[in-house]
């Protein structure tokens, strides 16, 4: 489905039905670099069950004009605009990695917008080493290595895809070779220097939830307990032995935490 926000086309996945706003709505933000796609799975199973689904690629990836936005503030303001342009009073939120800290910094700063908040591997803070950063700044393709190497737990490389045929690696690797120059090096440098998930934390006041991989390398658990902490009355999810790119690598364990 094609929206404008901003003066600006936006492509968003729709989990393979017709959008109706009448229904509950879910919002799903991906993460650094990757768009709408890695959410295929969870946006089906919430479209075929009850919900309107908005999966949208971030300004500058995917399908959506650019350029790219440059901290989390900005792309919070952009996900408040997405929800009015879809024509939706409210939505659920449920971002993963750089689309966490989307989402809860939209949900502290338009709390009228949300009815359910949940984070998939999420940190406070979301540091990024200097040696990616450098990589990510010249496209080198160095820093698409380190992001699926570190971002896939290690059943990942070993064939453990739950969907079968599927490479999980070497998919993060294509998906983040299509993204358009100079998108990932401003996603990974919004994660860094984003300094306020733990009082955005503090702010939110609809139901949470926090879904962490035991084997995260990117964001490890002890930095999502202390989100899952900071947020009133937050329920913490932990999938044993999943690494950071969950929905690729525990599909039927996050759909299951999300509904319950």
């Amino acid at each position: 489905m094609q929206l404008t926000v901003g003066a600006k086309g936006v492509f968003t996945g729709t989990g393979g039905r017709d959008f109706d706003p009448a229904l509950p709505a879910v919002v799903f933000l991906h993460g650094a670099g990757m768009d709408h796609s890695v959410w295929a799975l969870l946006a089906r199973a919430f479209a075929h069950h009850g919900f309107c689904v908005l999966a949208p690629d971030f300004p500058g990836h995917g399908r959506s004009a650019g350029p790219a936005l440059g901290s989390i503030g900005a792309l919070a303001t952009w996900t408040a605009e997405l929800i009015d342009a879809a024509g939706v009073r409210a939505a659920r939120l449920i971002g993963h990695s750089m689309g966490s800290l989307v989402a809860l910094e939209t949900a502290a700063r338009y709390p009228q917008k949300l009815t359910g908040l949940a984070l998939v591997a999420t940190a406070a803070p979301m540091r990024v080493s200097d040696e990616l950063l450098a990589a990510a700044k010249t496209n080198d393709h160095a820093a698409i290595d380190m992001i699926s190497i570190w971002g896939e737990g290690y059943r990942a490389t070993l064939g453990g895809s739950e969907v079968p045929g599927l490479w999980m690696l070497g998919g993060s690797e294509r998906l983040l070779e299509s993204a358009k120059p100079g998108a990932i090096f401003a996603d990974l440098s919004a994660c860094n220097t984003y300094q306020d998930a733990l009082s955005a934390a503090a702010k939110i006041s609809v139901p949470a939830l926090v879904i962490q991989g035991s084997r995260d390398l990117m964001t490890p658990l002890k930095s999502g307990k202390a989100i899952a902490d900071a947020i009133p009355g937050c329920r913490l999810t932990v999938i044993k032995d999943a690494g950071h790119m969950l929905m690729s690598e525990r599909p039927d364990d996050v759909l299951k935490a999300l509904r319950n």
